[in-house]
């Protein structure tokens, strides 16, 4: 009854000395009257069993890849669930827009969707800790004069994301920089403008440093013009209120990062884009259209007799090998598009190393023979790295 009572009802004065301890008690009846509103939601979680987040559809937050859901906020919204004890609910909605929109309406416990941490969003909703880094970035196409600054996007077709921590920065620099003008559109996720940043269909958008850095390497020809702000952290956004909720994800991501077990999972979504080499990279594309396609087959039809072993990762491993070259051959004498010696060809019996399926029959027996002689205690995804 005391939470919908005005403050001054519960303050009512009493004659004599015992007046100021009255008031001091009253005062904390009143505080305490309203401190439940900070445990609804982590209480609301626990009674229902679910758990359920907000997010987008995209490689930095959350994709299913072969059946596998994935994804680094996935990846962490899983963890936690676990470590309260309840079932994950992913809801996923196309825009940050709209991801607030359903937090605030209720839709969602937390939005998980590569969120900075700004003031304007602050003022609306409370936040977990910052489990990531980035910092906003100009990017556009190589091949054109670059931008160096604000003032010279004035000239340029600038395209962002709406209700996005990006157009919050551009409001802040107009400031400074009248002549700065943008578009801004909520029927595109950040990746798909940064694909029509290399389609020419666009001059240049702004995006965090962690989307550009995987981005580059589907869109080789996107560079980086400048860092439009300082490093911002990225983090869980939450009800106005949710204290409790807010402490539980504080403490429980604390431990994550003291153990490295924060650290390995950056490291196994960006480990991989800290090293761009464009020429390498555009190659390697190119290869896949006019290379692939005549090997892939094959890859196929050796991968079935080891379910075990995904063709992609046969595919991955021959590029690596002999960039799909089925007649490669090394100053060492190693051959065929699995690269393989003339002794670990005898003792797999292969007989010709030139031969495409046998090689590659070759290379996963070999790989399936090393992944053998490792401990049981070598789990998956740890078994096949270390194999």
């Amino acid at each position: 009854m005391l939470r919908s009572m005005p403050l001054f009802s519960c303050l009512r004065p009493k004659k004599g000395k015992r007046l100021a301890v009255l008031l001091l008690v009253a005062v904390a009846g009143c505080q305490n009257a309203s401190a439940p509103e900070a445990n609804t939601t982590l209480r609301a979680i626990q009674e229902s069993g679910t758990l359920k987040v907000l997010t987008r559809n995209a490689p930095t937050t959350y994709y299913i890849e072969r059946g596998t859901r994935k994804g680094l906020e996935y990846e962490l919204a899983r963890r936690f669930a676990e470590e309260l004890g309840v079932q994950l609910k992913i809801i996923v909605i196309d825009d940050i827009g709209r991801i607030l929109e359903a937090l605030a309406n209720g839709r969602g416990h937390l939005a998980a969707a590569g969120l900075t941490r700004t003031e304007a969003r602050q003022e609306r909703f409370a936040f977990g800790s910052v489990y990531q880094s980035v910092q906003q970035q100009v990017v556009c196409r190589r091949g054109q004069k670059l931008p160096e600054g604000p003032a010279e996007l004035a000239d340029r077709e600038l395209l962002v994301l709406e209700d996005s921590s990006y157009v919050e920065r551009l409001q802040e620099l107009k400031g400074k920089h009248p002549e700065l003008d943008w578009r801004a559109t909520d029927d595109l996720a950040t990746e798909q403008i940064m694909a029509r940043v290399w389609q020419r269909k666009v001059d240049c958008t702004v995006a965090d440093s962690n989307i550009v850095a995987l981005n580059r390497r589907y869109y080789p020809e996107l560079v980086v013009a400048f860092p439009l702000s300082e490093e911002q952290g990225l983090a869980w956004a939450l009800p106005k209120g949710a204290q409790a909720l807010q402490a539980k994800i504080e403490t429980w991501m604390a431990g994550l990062e003291k153990r490295n077990r924060l650290g390995a999972l950056r490291d196994r979504y960006y480990g991989h884009v800290q090293i761009f080499d464009y020429v390498d990279i555009a190659t390697f594309r190119r290869r896949i259209d006019s290379r692939l396609p005549k090997y892939q087959a094959a890859f196929r039809k050796v991968a079935k007799d080891h379910p075990q072993i995904d063709w992609h990762l046969l595919a991955a491993q021959a590029y690596q090998e002999s960039h799909w070259d089925p007649r490669a051959r090394s100053p060492t004498g190693v051959r065929g598009i699995m690269m393989l010696t003339q002794n670990t060809a005898r003792s797999l019996g292969v007989s010709n190393r030139l031969d495409v399926q046998a090689s590659i029959r070759g290379g996963v027996q070999c790989l399936a023979r090393m992944r053998s002689q490792l401990p049981d205690s070598i789990e998956e995804p740890d078994r096949t790295w270390m194999a």
